[in-house]
């Protein structure tokens, strides 16, 4: 049994919609279907749950949303109208929508994500609408019914550990199950979303539920690339990599998976592939717990912003009993998270999203970390990127930092900051905003320009 997820590019039109039904009857395995709210259908268009998250603003502020409302009904009626659909699912679309809106605003935060996740919902009826048109046997799913619960964290919804017992029932179904993603229910009843990007969750926990022999994971490109193609024009394709190095990818910046994605597929052993709804025939990229390291030390290279760091020194660091917890303890009472901590004898670095921070608790903060700890020294760098440098091979490696560093010295490139996690399957630079594609495309033609002979 396979589990399917299709990104919103990959249902924003009819036409696409073809190609997904011609995906799914290709292969009976595809038992669970997971959709997201229909995408962008060009460079300049709006997705639906961008849409849906103005109307419940407006909703909330007492302004008039019908504008918007016609916008988001006619995104799927469009749809409709292509496919031949019955007019009896737009009205059902609308009639709940509009139901929502006029729902309870006491908690606004559940009236954001009920409304948010309702792009999915709907697009999952039509869908299973538009499969039992052409003869297929399909169902919609509801995520209540089926069993997934969440935690009640509004638009960061964690999947509750019951919910894989009652999602197993699903494989006794028959047909196609159409399942929206993006949501689940609390215990109490009140839908919740996950983070953005939440429908890859959604297949993802469906997969674990169910114990799936593959997850599916179909959207508008061949494969995961080795860099961002917006840097490096034509950059190699990554035909394996493992739960590991996607993660550290995503997490620095890879845009094919949220960086919490796989995680209940990995804890389930189950292997995924990203494969293109356009291109359906091409192999794509396969994320596995081991893979063959015989292609080269590293597997990927990604980066973000809007970085910056906190940098304390004090003679003696090392000798003292609570530093580190009195130093985070600061942090943790102005809701600081960090991200990484470089560390040496007499300094530490302390790197964390720099939107955390603002202008009036900056300062105040760093006098605190001067005072109350005695620090020698304490300055904060803005505007900073950091370059994940990913590959389980680079364990059994010599050289990997050096060669990286070579090749930003080459490339006039100044580090700010080096730091490497213990499991050794990432390795870390900050460099200045300013520098990171520069960076990128040296480090790039360092680990994957051909070799001339």
């Amino acid at each position: 049994m396979k589990v399917v997820k299709f990104g919103g590019s990959s249902l924003a039109t009819g036409a696409q919609l073809e190609k997904v039904l011609a995906i799914v009857k290709s292969d009976p395995a595809r038992k669970i279907i997971v959709v997201s709210a229909p995408g962008k259908r060009y460079a300049e268009d709006i997705k639906v749950t961008d849409l849906l998250i103005e109307c419940a603003i407006k909703a909330l502020s007492g302004e008039d949303a019908t504008k918007l409302v016609s916008l988001v009904v006619e995104r799927y009626a469009s749809i409709a109208r292509e496919l031949d659909l019955p007019i009896e699912i737009i009205d059902e679309i609308r009639s709940h929508l509009l139901g929502l809106l006029n729902s309870s605003q006491e908690n606004q935060n559940q009236f954001i994500d009920a409304i948010k996740a309702s792009g999915e919902d709907s697009h999952a009826k039509l869908v299973a609408q538009f499969f039992l048109n052409r003869g297929i046997e399909a169902q919609y799913i509801n995520p209540r019914d089926a069993g997934l619960y969440v935690t009640n964290e509004a638009g960061h919804a964690q999947v509750l550990p019951d919910s894989y017992e009652h999602l197993y029932s699903l494989r006794a179904r028959s047909g196609i199950l159409i399942f929206p993603g993006f949501f689940g229910y609390t215990k109490e009843g009140a839908i919740a979303t996950f983070s953005r990007s939440g429908s890859d969750i959604t297949g993802s926990i469906l997969a674990h539920g169910v114990k799936a022999d593959l997850y599916e994971n179909f959207t508008d490109v061949d494969a995961v690339y080795s860099v961002n193609p917006n840097i490096v024009e034509n950059p190699n394709e990554i035909s394996e990599l493992t739960y590991r190095e996607m993660r550290e990818l995503s997490y620095a910046g890879f845009s094919v998976f949220h960086d919490e994605a796989l995680i209940p597929a990995f804890r389930a052993g189950i292997p995924v592939q990203v494969k293109n709804t356009n291109n359906p025939s091409a192999p794509g990229t396969k994320i596995v717990h081991h893979r063959d390291k015989s292609t080269g030390p590293v597997v990927g290279i990604a980066s973000d912003k809007g970085f910056c760091s906190i940098y304390v020194s004090k003679y003696l660091m090392n000798r003292e009993i609570g530093f580190g917890r009195r130093l985070l303890t600061i942090l943790e009472e102005y809701e600081i998270s960090y991200e990484h901590i470089p560390s040496g004898i007499d300094e530490v670095t302390i790197i964390l999203r720099q939107d955390q921070l603002h202008p009036e608790s900056e300062e105040e903060i760093l006098e605190r970390i001067k005072d109350e700890l005695c620090a020698d020294e304490v300055k904060i760098e803005h505007n900073l990127s950091l370059i994940m440098i990913v590959g389980e091979g680079m364990k059994q490696n010599v050289g990997i930092t050096a060669r990286a560093a070579q090749a930003l010295a080459s490339a006039g490139v100044n580090i700010e900051m080096i730091n490497q996690g213990s499991s050794e399957v990432s390795l870390m630079f900050g460099v200045k905003e300013a520098n990171e594609k520069k960076a990128v495309k040296a480090i790039y033609e360092e680990f994957f320009a051909p070799v001339l002979i």
